[in-house]
C-alpha cells in the first residue's frame, strides 16, 4: 500500500495486521485510532441486539424446521400461505449477518434455504394446474406475480451480502433466474425483447400466464380452512375463493414486474456482465416512456401483444393491484383498496444503484406531484387520491400522496425531496433533532426480540396445525435500528429489493462480512457528499480491525477521511481502521456517491 494512502496516529500498525491488511485491499487507506472513548450506550446496545438475536433465531428455527431445512407446516399453494411465506420465515437473517451476527446464523438461513427449494419442488398440486409437477421447478417458483415473487426472494437476494461473488451455487442460481426474464430460457420466455415487457403480471420459472387468471390459481387446491388460523380472516375455502374472484386480470405487463429487476442485478453484482445492466436499463428506460405518455403516472397495465398502454380501451389503470384495483374483501363485507404502487419502487431503486442517473428519481418525484395535481376541495380542504379508475381518480385522503417518499429522499438526499415524508424518527436524528433517537430505537428493537420470542414460545400448534405465514410475526430478528444507525441505510423491505447502505462492514482477521467483535458504528450525518461515522471498539483488552465500504456493493467512493484535525486522501471503494482497545473516534468521510460499479465481491476478493 502506498505511503501516501496511510494515516497513521500515535504507533504504528503491529506488523502482522498492517500486512494483513495491505493483502486484503488495495485501494484501502488505513487509519489507526488510540484515543480512549468509554463505551456509548449505542455501541453496547448494538453489541446486545446482534448476540442476543442469533439464540432466539436459533430457537425459532429448531421449532419450526427439522434437520433437513423443511418447514413444519401444511406445504399449499397460494397468495395467501403459499411457498413465498415459507421463505419469508427467514426475513431479516441474512441482514444480520451481514451486520456482525454470529456466524450460526449465516449456517441457518442457508440450510433452511436449501430445504425450502427441496421442500417446495417436491410439493405438488392436485387441482391447480401450474404447480401439479411441483411448486417449484429449476429452483424458482412457477408461476406469481412480483409482490409474491419479492416477499418470497428476500432471503436469496439478501444473503449475497455475506457469501460474496464466489460462492459458486449462488452463482450458478442468480444467472439462471435472471435469464428465466432475459429471454435466456425457453421454457419461460416471459420477456418480449421487441415490445421491452413482461408479459404477464403472473410469471415465474415456467412462464408467463396469458389468460384471464382464476381464484383456484391463486388459492391453490381445497382444504379444510377450520384445522387453521388463516391471517386474512377467512374461515372457509369458499371464502379463499372469494377473496380472489375479481383477480382475473393479469395478462400483460405490470409495475409489479419492476421488482424482477432485482434478479439481474443479482447477477450483475457478482460478475459484473454488461448485459444485465443493459437489460435494467432498457426496462426501466422503457417504463420511464410509458411514464411521460402517461401524464407522468405510471401505468399498471400494458398489452402484451402490442406494448399499448392500457390496451385498445386505454385501461391504463387496469390488472389486478394496478389503480383501479379495490376488491369485495368478502370477511368484512368491504371493498377494499389495493394497488401495489410502492412495490414499484424497487425497480427505480436498482437502476440508480447502477448508473447514478438522476432520471429516475425525477421521474417517481414527477409521479408524486401528478398525483397531487388531481386534487379535489372539500368543505375547503384539500383532499388528494390514492387511486384511479373507470370513473377517475379516488381514494380520498388529507395529505399528499407520498408513496415511496423516503426511497426518493435517500437517493437524491435533497431537502425538498426530505419534506415530502411523513415524521420518520430517523430522519430527524440524523438533522440534529433527537440525539435519543439512537438507543430509544435499539431499546425497542431489543424488547421486541423479546416479545416475539415468548410469543413463539408459547405457540403450542403441532405442523399438521400450522399455515407457513402463521409464524411470521414471531421471527424474532430485528435488524430495523442496527441497519439504520449503523450502515444509514433504508431498512429492506417486503418487496424483495436490495440493501441501500450508505456504509457496510467487513472483519478481515475472521474474512468475513460484518462488523468485527466488540465494535459499535454509529452514522450520525449523511449527506450527498459527507457521511459522519463514529466508531468504537467496546473490548478493554484487543484491538480490532474494521474494514469501512463506501456503500452496500461499494458503489460509493471514499475521497477523504478527517480525524483528529487532520484529513487524508482515501480515494477508494474502502478504508481499513484499527482501533485500539477502548478507542474510538469519530470520523468525517467525504465520498462521491455511485462513482463505482457495484460489486457483491468481498473487499479480499477484489483484484
Amino acid at each position: 500500500m502506498p505511503a501516501a494512502m496511510k494515516l497513521r496516529l500515535v504507533c504504528c500498525f503491529p506488523a502482522a495486521l498492517a500486512a494483513m491488511v495491505s493483502a486484503l485491499a488495495a485501494d484501502s487507506a488505513s487509519l489507526l485510532v488510540s484515543t480512549r472513548m468509554p463505551a456509548p450506550e449505542w455501541a453496547k446496545l448494538e453489541r446486545r441486539l446482534l448476540a442476543e438475536q442469533v439464540p432466539a433465531c436459533r430457537e425459532f428455527y429448531e421449532k419450526y424446521f427439522d434437520a433437513r431445512g423443511y418447514l413444519q407446516c401444511f406445504v399449499r399453494w397460494g397468495a395467501n400461505d403459499g411457498p413465498d411465506d415459507a421463505f419469508e420465515n427467514f426475513n431479516g437473517w441474512p441482514e444480520l449477518h451481514a451486520l456482525g451476527a454470529d456466524d450460526e446464523i449465516k449456517q441457518l438461513f442457508l440450510r433452511g434455504h436449501e430445504g425450502l427449494l427441496k421442500q417446495y419442488t417436491e410439493a405438488r398440486t392436485t387441482e391447480t394446474p401450474i404447480a401439479r409437477e411441483g411448486m417449484y421447478y429449476q429452483e424458482f417458483i412457477v408461476q406469481s406475480d412480483w409482490m409474491h415473487h419479492g416477499e418470497g426472494l428476500q432471503l436469496f437476494n439478501r444473503m449475497g451480502l455475506s457469501l460474496g461473488a464466489r460462492d459458486a451455487t449462488y452463482a450458478v442460481r442468480a444467472r439462471r433466474f435472471a435469464g428465466f426474464y432475459m429471454g435466456e430460457d425457453p421454457e419461460a420466455p416471459n420477456y418480449d425483447e421487441k415490445l421491452t415487457l413482461v408479459r404477464s403480471m403472473q410469471n415465474g420459472s415456467r412462464g408467463p400466464l396469458l389468460r384471464p387468471a382464476t381464484a383456484l390459481d391463486w388459492v391453490g387446491d381445497s382444504f379444510d380452512v377450520g384445522r387453521f388460523v388463516a391471517q386474512h380472516g377467512e374461515s372457509t375455502y369458499a371464502q379463499f375463493l372469494a377473496h380472489y374472484a375479481e383477480y382475473t386480470d393479469v395478462a400483460g405487463d405490470h409495475f409489479l414486474n419492476l421488482v424482477a429487476t432485482t434478479l439481474p442485478l443479482d447477477a450483475f453484482l457478482i460478475t459484473g456482465e454488461p448485459k444485465y445492466r443493459k437489460w435494467i436499463v432498457d426496462y426501466l428506460d422503457a417504463w420511464l416512456e410509458r411514464m411521460r405518455r402517461n401524464g407522468g403516472v405510471i401505468p399498471s397495465y400494458v398489452d402484451y401483444r402490442d406494448g399499448r398502454i392500457g390496451g385498445p380501451e386505454n385501461r391504463w389503470w387496469g390488472s389486478a393491484y394496478g389503480w383501479g384495483f379495490s376488491p369485495l374483501n368478502p370477511v368484512t363485507g368491504r371493498r377494499e383498496n389495493r394497488n401495489r404502487i410502492p412495490r414499484a419502487m424497487v425497480g427505480f431503486q436498482n437502476a440508480h444503484l447502477l448508473t447514478g442517473d438522476r432520471r429516475y428519481p425525477d421521474a417517481w418525484r414527477a409521479m408524486m406531484d401528478a398525483v397531487n395535481s388531481h386534487a379535489r376541495l372539500v368543505d375547503g380542504k384539500k383532499q388528494f387520491p390514492t387511486m384511479c379508475g373507470a370513473d377517475g381518480w379516488y381514494g380520498w385522503q388529507p395529505q399528499p400522496w407520498n408513496v415511496g417518499a423516503l426511497e426518493l429522499w435517500y437517493m437524491t438526499l435533497r431537502a425538498d425531496d426530505a419534506a415530502r415524508v411523513a415524521d420518520n424518527g430517523w430522519l430527524a436524528y440524523l438533522n440534529g433533532q433527537d440525539d435519543r433517537f439512537p438507543a430509544a430505537a435499539l431499546r425497542r428493537d431489543l424488547a421486541a426480540v423479546g416479545r416475539k420470542t415468548a410469543a413463539f414460545r408459547a405457540d403450542r400448534t403441532t405442523p399438521e396445525q400450522r399455515l407457513a405465514d402463521n409464524m411470521l410475526s414471531w421471527n424474532p430478528a430485528s435488524v430495523g435500528a442496527l441497519t439504520q444507525l449503523m450502515e444509514g441505510a433504508l431498512v429492506p423491505g417486503r418487496e424483495g429489493g436490495l440493501l441501500f447502505a450508505r456504509l457496510r462492514y467487513f472483519d478481515p482477521e475472521r474474512r468475513r462480512a460484518g462488523i468485527p467483535r466488540d465494535v459499535g458504528a454509529l452514522v450520525s450525518e449523511m449527506t450527498d457528499t459527507r457521511t459522519v461515522v463514529t466508531l468504537v471498539n467496546t473490548s478493554e483488552n484487543d484491538a480490532r480491525t474494521v474494514i469501512v465500504q463506501g456503500g452496500a456493493y461499494g458503489e460509493h467512493r471514499i475521497e477523504t477521511v478527517e480525524y483528529a484535525g487532520k484529513t487524508q486522501r482515501v480515494a477508494g471503494r474502502t478504508l481499513a481502521v484499527t482501533l485500539q482497545p477502548a478507542a474510538g473516534a469519530k470520523l468525517a468521510l467525504t465520498m462521491k456517491r455511485y462513482a463505482e460499479p457495484p460489486t457483491i465481491a468481498l473487499p479480499w476478493e477484489r483484484k
